[in-house]
């Protein structure tokens, strides 16, 4: 049985297991501790080690599959960029469903200033998915694999950057979501960063609570499909800089128009252009395309298939890059 002292995390978001994305972005709006003063007592030296973990009971794997070695494998794969964390594979249990794991995990930083934390999800029986909070995500030792095929295959919007996908960079955006918006300073560093890498814009409107993004998502593909990337992403950033001009109809015509003027197209064309069925049905394709690789929030990435907040810290972010292409072997300069 699993020891109760453990302190349990009461919320794991998990996207493409990058809890420590999620962490980092959430603690940007943490104040900074206050100055100590002068005559406080010294801090506490730093741990010359890593903290251990208590020796996993056997009694706790008491489940055939998945085996302890693949869910190390696929915990490398997810966390090893980020060298300050450590965890321990505490528990592999067998549930009242057949074929459906438990894992319990204990995860710590090096520097041993924090309690370990328990973290559980469900391993399912295809042997590809596990069940994390209310989400079905890749598993395995390559879980990104399959995702990074359907990327490779099917994301065809405009793009900056290689011709080749050996490394490729999906965003997925939406218009008129202000997180997508500030995102785009990101993106622009990563196009400085990642030379080789070949950046693909993928517009993904929300459209339930984001009525002008259909609208603005087909003038885009109109615009490329008239003007090339190149005119795409003058016409994107032109959208993204009126943004408040979307909140309405008439303004979504006017930002629109004007970004299509910028983009150095005619308007009445481009309208005309949204207008039709196959625009029509471009659209529902991007959206079926997020769907498919299980992106349920903009701005999202997809760097090879791995799912990466597009807005977390950006220095996060080239982390996760950096390690994804090492794995996948591939040069970034």
């Amino acid at each position: 049985m699993i020891r109760p002292y453990l302190r349990f995390a009461n919320a794991f978001a998990l996207v493409a297991f990058s809890l420590p994305v999620l962490q980092a972005a959430a603690q940007q709006d943490v104040p900074a501790a206050p100055t100590a003063a002068p005559d406080s007592a010294p801090a506490a030296p730093a741990p010359a080690a890593a903290p251990a973990f208590p020796k996993p009971d056997p009694a706790n794997f008491t489940a055939a599959l998945p085996t302890k070695e693949t869910v190390s494998a696929f915990l490398r794969t997810s966390w090893g960029y980020d060298e300050t964390r450590i965890w321990e594979v505490w528990a592999i249990q067998k549930t009242p469903a057949e074929g459906v794991s438990k894992i319990t995990l204990l995860v710590n930083d090096k520097t041993g200033t924090q309690k370990p934390t328990a973290v559980e999800f469900f391993a399912l029986p295809d042997g590809k998915h596990i069940l994390a909070q209310n989400d079905i995500l890749p598993f395995g030792e390559h879980p990104y694999t399959e995702f990074r095929e359907i990327a490779k295959q099917r994301a065809d919007g405009p793009y900056r950057g290689s011709a080749t996908k050996d490394l490729e960079i999906v965003e997925f955006a939406d218009f008129q979501c202000p997180h997508c918006k500030d995102a785009q300073a990101n993106m622009e560093k990563l196009l400085v960063d990642f030379p080789k890498a070949r950046f693909v814009f993928q517009t993904f409107p929300l459209s339930s609570i984001h009525p002008q993004a259909t609208r603005a998502a087909a003038s885009g593909y109109c615009v490329t499909k008239q003007g090339g990337s190149d005119a795409f992403f003058t016409y994107a950033s032109a959208v993204f800089d009126g943004q408040e001009g979307l909140t309405s109809a008439d303004g979504a015509t006017l930002t629109i128009n004007s970004a299509v003027v910028k983009a150095g197209l005619d308007p009445a064309k481009v309208a005309a252009c949204a207008a039709a069925p196959e625009t029509t049905k471009a659209v529902e394709a991007m959206v079926k395309l997020a769907v498919d690789l299980n992106i349920n929030a903009t701005p999202t990435l997809v760097v090879n298939g791995r799912h990466v907040p597009a807005n977390a810290p950006y220095e996060t972010i080239k982390q996760i890059i950096l390690y994804q292409a090492k794995l996948d072997g591939v040069a970034v300069q």
